[in-house]
């Protein structure tokens, strides 16, 4: 009876010790993947994607942790303005950083409406980088239903607006569930914008030019996680 126990103090005791291994590494892990950035001799040119919703971001501090560039969120479809927008760009200027402008796409509305939009916030010329459409939102949101060919000929109408109001050809960010609705990456011929925390996406079925390494990072740069981005080199 004794020896049994014994042996069941020890497996006990066994056990306790790979729970704690295991909380330890699940701790690290979660730790790690707030605070990882892509190595820097692997992708020299890092950034950050800003919007209203990550709060008062220090670019100076972005810029002395790695980021060169910062593309800030300027619309959403045809009335929706970023309300840190002009901050956030006379921020980043005085930072000395790159910028460029963010469009997010609406499928539920038409293109002119949307250009309008991106048009007043975002005035022709100017050192800008290549300007942005974000597809995140699919016409399952719509109040009436937007049949998938409306919503790919008012994308590809507000693709040719923006980019004559620009005079650059624009990047397409897209999610997993626009790519997977619409498989955009495959009839619209455009670098792409893709996301996937630490580990490289490839939901596109092709190679991406802009990459959201770090959805949710943690830094000195801000109170509230960012959005850290890498080109492909």
């Amino acid at each position: 009876m004794a020896r049994k126990k014994k042996s069941v103090g020890w497996l006990w005791r066994i056990a306790a010790l790979l729970l704690l291994v295991v909380m330890t590494a699940g701790g690290w892990f979660w730790w790690d993947m707030q605070h990882w950035t892509p190595e820097e001799s692997v992708f020299p040119d890092q950034g950050i994607y800003v919007s209203a919703h990550d709060g008062e971001v220090n670019f100076r501090t972005a810029k002395a942790l790695g980021a060169s560039f910062a593309y800030l969120a300027a619309s959403d479809g045809a009335s929706g303005k970023d309300g840190r927008f002009g901050r956030n760009l006379d921020a980043a200027k005085e930072a000395g950083m790159e910028i460029g402008a963010v469009h997010q796409f609406d499928p539920c509305v038409m293109a002119d409406g949307q250009t309008a939009n991106f048009v007043v916030m975002v005035p022709r010329g100017g050192q800008w980088m290549p300007p942005v459409v974000e597809l995140a939102r699919t016409a399952e949101i719509c109040e009436k239903r937007v049949p998938d060919a409306a919503v790919e000929s008012e994308l590809i109408t507000l693709i040719n607006q923006v980019e004559n109001h620009t005079g650059k050809r624009l990047i397409l960010k897209v999610s997993p569930e626009f790519e997977s609705r619409y498989k955009i990456s495959q009839m619209i011929e455009r670098d792409l914008w893709l996301s996937r925390t630490r580990f490289e996406p490839s939901y596109a079925g092709r190679p991406w030019l802009f990459w959201t390494a770090n959805e949710a990072l943690r830094s000195e740069a801000s109170q509230q996680s960012i959005r850290w981005m890498v080109v492909r080199p």
